[in-house]
């Protein structure tokens, strides 16, 4: 399914603050914090999920702190007004396109990457589902859930397409 991006965007601008809110609460719980006890798989997310937790850090003077643990790990007062305002300054494109990401891979910090160029769409896709796709290959796939993982992978590159196209 083709998002309807520019009806996104309308409603983006009419809901803006509370989308900010909403998404820099979501951070907080982001996927890319919450490492694997596995080690093969543990090595892997720190491979190659710790360079984007690190360009988040840096390009947004951020203090995520990915953890093995259950627990929501700390992020400093700071963080959340200057999270706040960098997401803020997003053109109703990009939040429209940011939104959809974040949602669909449970990663504001993957569709953050996404929407600054730092990944593509297909790399954000992978990342984002690096343990489904461990498993898969670990127990084998099951069609549902190859199914439900082409779609967020068409709506990525969409989306990443809609963002680059110049208007």
């Amino acid at each position: 399914m083709i998002q309807n991006w520019k009806k996104l965007e309308q409603e983006i601008s009419l809901h803006r603050e509370e989308l900010v809110d909403r998404l820099t609460d979501f951070a907080r719980t982001d996927v890319m914090l919450f490492l694997s006890t596995d080690k093969k798989l543990l090595e892997e997310q720190k491979s190659k999920w710790l360079p984007i937790v690190n360009w988040v850090n840096q390009t947004v003077n951020a203090d995520f702190k990915p953890t093995t643990s259950l627990n929501v790990p700390p992020v400093s007062k700071n963080f959340l007004a200057d999270f706040k305002n960098y997401i803020r300054a997003f053109s109703d494109k990009e939040m429209a396109v940011f939104y959809t990401a974040a949602l669909d891979m449970h990663s504001v910090l993957l569709a953050l990457a996404l929407v600054k160029g730092k990944i593509d769409a297909k790399q954000a896709f992978e990342l984002s589902e690096m343990e489904e796709l461990f498993q898969a290959r670990n127990w084998g796939k099951e069609a549902i859930a190859e199914a439900r993982r082409k779609a967020i992978r068409d709506k990525l590159v969409d989306a990443e397409s809609y963002l680059r196209k110049c208007v």
